[in-house]
């Protein structure tokens, strides 16, 4: 048996751009050869998959999964919408999301060791069948997971899969009523878009620079100087009202705050509910998309 050395691993890596530890065991299985083992790579498809890894992935789907106490989204993305759409490339984007609640891995590191449902792989393993097997590249962005010793956890996703929310409520009475609460709470994060939770998260200098440019507003308008701040003291609590969870109108009863729909919630099953944590994908957020102007391609190809 030939001895596999670092230099060969990064040869054959170099010629497929497949992973370390998918070269390394090419080489092993093929005694040390790079030929065979770049065969070897791209009858398994790694080959193949490492290709793809380069293309921009900007669609997909928000994927959701959990119990009573804990909840996750996932946002698994793909090249296509027509791929997002497969029921192949659905079924991995829940079992990943599956993963996540029985595994609750610490880190994407540790999410890509841990098994996948039902195959006998890792799922990163999996990832690079699927890649393999569906024909485009994809990837998994990132996940949210929350949970709660006492109250409700709700998973959320909207738009098949455009916006996700897992939202946790913690109360020592727990029931059907909280969950329900709690399931119009996240329905509320999905189409308001709340930045924080509460006033408190909001960064300093996030904060200031608002109130500079409520300041400059206010003067430019011919506000008396003596005034301005007063001014800014009302504006800056709408501003809040409108970034914060806690602090915005309620989207099923517009005449609620948030905070005071989790009071009166507290009132009616006779213990404290306290809205502790939210997490809000939309999809493909913050990854640049590939445009493609075809006629300008083909005008650039009879130049």
């Amino acid at each position: 048996m030939a001895k596999i050395t670092a230099s060969m691993v990064a040869e054959l890596r170099g010629k497929t751009g497949a992973g370390m530890m998918d070269c390394k065991k090419a080489l092993t299985e093929t005694d040390g050869n790079i030929d065979d083992a770049v065969d070897f790579l791209r009858k398994k498809g790694l080959s193949a998959a490492a290709k793809k890894s380069s293309r921009v992935a900007a669609e997909g789907s928000v994927a959701a999964a959990g119990s009573e106490t804990v909840g996750v989204i996932v946002e698994v993305n793909a090249e296509t919408d027509f791929v997002a759409k497969n029921a192949e490339f659905c079924g991995f984007a829940a079992g990943v999301a599956q993963v996540v609640v029985e595994a609750a891995p610490a880190d994407m590191a540790a999410l890509q060791q841990a098994a996948f449902p039902n195959t006998g792989r890792t799922v990163a393993e999996e990832l690079t069948h699927q890649i393999a097997t569906i024909g485009e590249n994809i990837n998994i962005r990132r996940f949210a997971r929350h949970t709660v010793t006492t109250g409700v956890v709700e998973s959320y996703v909207h738009g098949g899969g455009k916006i996700g929310v897992v939202l946790e409520l913690t109360t020592e009475k727990p029931n059907d009523t909280v969950a329900t609460v709690a399931r119009q709470l996240a329905m509320h994060v999905a189409a308001a878009a709340p930045q924080y939770l509460s006033r408190d998260e909001v960064p300093a200098d996030v904060v200031a620079k608002e109130k500079e440019i409520m300041r400059v507003k206010a003067l430019e308008s011919g506000k008396p100087e003596n005034i301005v701040d007063k001014i800014i003291i009302g504006q800056i609590n709408k501003f809040f009202g409108e970034i914060c969870l806690i602090e915005q109108a309620f989207v099923i009863d517009p005449d609620q705050k948030i905070n005071k729909v989790l009071e009166n919630l507290g009132k009616e099953i006779g213990a404290e509910v306290t809205l502790t944590g939210y997490t809000r994908y939309m999809l493909g957020e913050g990854i640049e998309k590939r445009v493609d102007d075809f006629a300008a391609e083909v005008a650039s190809l009879t130049k």
